[in-house]
């Protein structure tokens, strides 16, 4: 059962921490971040760190995993490192953007010159001082703190990540690739906080890649939060492969104008505690949204997904699709939800989440569920959790096909609806390479990461 001493310790906990380094946070980041604090503060003062029973975290006890003793880094202390040299991981050389950021620090030495003209791509604290007019028009407008206790808390510390603009009528020429590293030799808290806007009529493409690079724990808080203008095309794609004893929660905020198609999916490979949370707000007319999601967990991992897709307009479209494979004593979580507005008439909406169970101690908890309020409207949910098919197993193995290849063949074509789904085809192609291996438990973790210092 969930502790509510435990809970109301760590959060007081927190609220000292932030109390004795605001000072800190106040000096380093710009106007405009730290106009927010002190709302947050008094929000996270009142929420404190979500328990189960908070119905949004009824199956994630996020207080197991933020405890403990962790450091934490108020101010940037750049490594002097060659990025080329630092990213050698499972997806590399793709044709991309490339940006680095070092425990929730924008990267002092990325080099983005080939930029097309007008597109601007820097650290969010940089972002906050040097473009104040875009930046205030869409920080924090999307992610409310009063919501959600781990919302606030992100605010309360939030100091730098990435700003992505792409102005009315622009394109990405190639995507960006932004690497998230976790590197210490102790244990570490991070905050990471980044902000996209996506204007009229333009088109962005954003992969995000998750790594830890030693084997220390880390408590990571993410939020995004992406604007898609009129008819703006979103693409974002975000693979996770942190080490074990690691948690990492993130918030993904999407806010999308009259005919903008946005669509996001996110491949869980590796971590201790992942926990990610999607809110999409349909606000014009002829909105598409589409949230994928593949999560393969083993051992003593814990995946949940949390969505919230309010359909705001009429005439909008979303899709859910998430699938997990648990295996060993991991266990996985989904709450999905549909929130259809009085004045959302045509809406047409569809959730599903399918899960295997490879074994008899694996656990999944399943609530996709529906909140329509319009009467003219076609909307559906469901859920299975099962084990691999008995009559497929069968007949691949009456083909001479070994046990262990016919599995290993069945769990793919399982997980491959939501690679497909992958629009970067190189990164797809190195995805499916992944995924085959993690399937296979060949995959270590950040394998062929290297660190090296100048």
């Amino acid at each position: 059962m969930s502790n509510p001493n435990m809970t109301r310790d760590l959060s007081a906990d927190l609220v000292k921490l932030y109390r004795a380094n605001a000072h800190v946070l106040a000096d380093n980041t710009g106007e405009i971040l730290n106009m927010q604090r002190q709302d947050a503060l008094e929000d996270f003062m009142r929420l404190g760190v979500p328990d189960i029973k908070n119905e949004d975290y009824k199956y994630t006890r996020i207080e197991d995993y933020l405890k403990g003793n962790y450091d934490v880094e108020f101010t940037n202390d750049p490594f002097k490192v060659n990025l080329r040299e630092i990213f050698k991981c499972d997806i590399p050389e793709l044709d991309t953007h490339v940006v680095l950021v070092m425990n929730g620090f924008y990267y002092h030495d990325n080099n983005l010159s080939d930029l097309p003209e007008g597109i601007i791509v820097c650290g969010l604290n940089e972002a906050s001082v040097r473009y104040p007019e875009i930046f205030r028009q869409h920080y924090g407008r999307y992610a409310r703190t009063a919501n959600d206790g781990l919302i606030a808390l992100n605010t309360l510390f939030a100091h730098d990540g990435v700003f992505v603009y792409v102005p009315e009528g622009q394109r990405l020429d190639r995507p960006l690739q932004v690497i998230n590293l976790s590197f210490s030799f102790r244990n570490l808290r991070i905050t990471r906080r980044n902000l996209i806007i996506t204007g009229d009529n333009a088109t962005c493409n954003i992969i995000l890649c998750d790594h830890t690079l030693s084997a220390h724990s880390y408590v990571t808080n993410s939020l995004t939060e992406v604007y898609a203008g009129k008819n703006a095309r979103f693409d974002f794609s975000r693979m996770q492969n942190e080490n074990s004893i690691s948690s990492q929660i993130t918030h993904t905020f999407i806010h999308q104008e009259e005919n903008s198609v946005v669509s996001s999916n996110t491949i869980s490979l590796h971590g201790g505690l992942i926990r990610n949370n999607f809110y999409s707000r349909l606000n014009g007319t002829g909105c598409e949204n589409n949230v994928y999601g593949l999560f393969l967990g083993d051992d003593n991992q814990h995946i949940a997904n949390y969505t919230l897709i309010n359909h705001a307009t009429p005439n909008s479209t979303s899709n859910q699709l998430f699938k997990g494979i648990l295996d060993d004593n991991a266990t996985g979580a989904f709450n999905g939800k549909i929130y259809v507005s009085r004045n959302a008439q045509k809406t047409i909406a569809y959730q599903k989440n399918n899960n295997l169970l490879l074994s008899p101690t694996a656990r999944m908890n399943s609530k996709p569920h529906l909140e329509i309020y319009a009467d003219d409207v076609k909307c559906s949910h469901g859920a299975t959790i099962g084990r691999l098919d008995n009559e497929a197993m069968f007949y691949l193995r009456s083909r001479g096909i070994s046990e262990k290849e016919a599995r290993q063949l069945l769990m793919y074509a399982f997980a491959d609806e939501i690679i497909g789904k992958i629009q970067v085809s190189l990164l797809r192609d190195r995805i499916i390479d992944m995924v085959d291996k993690r399937l296979r438990g060949e995959l270590a973790c950040c394998s062929n990461c290297d660190l090296r210092f100048g």
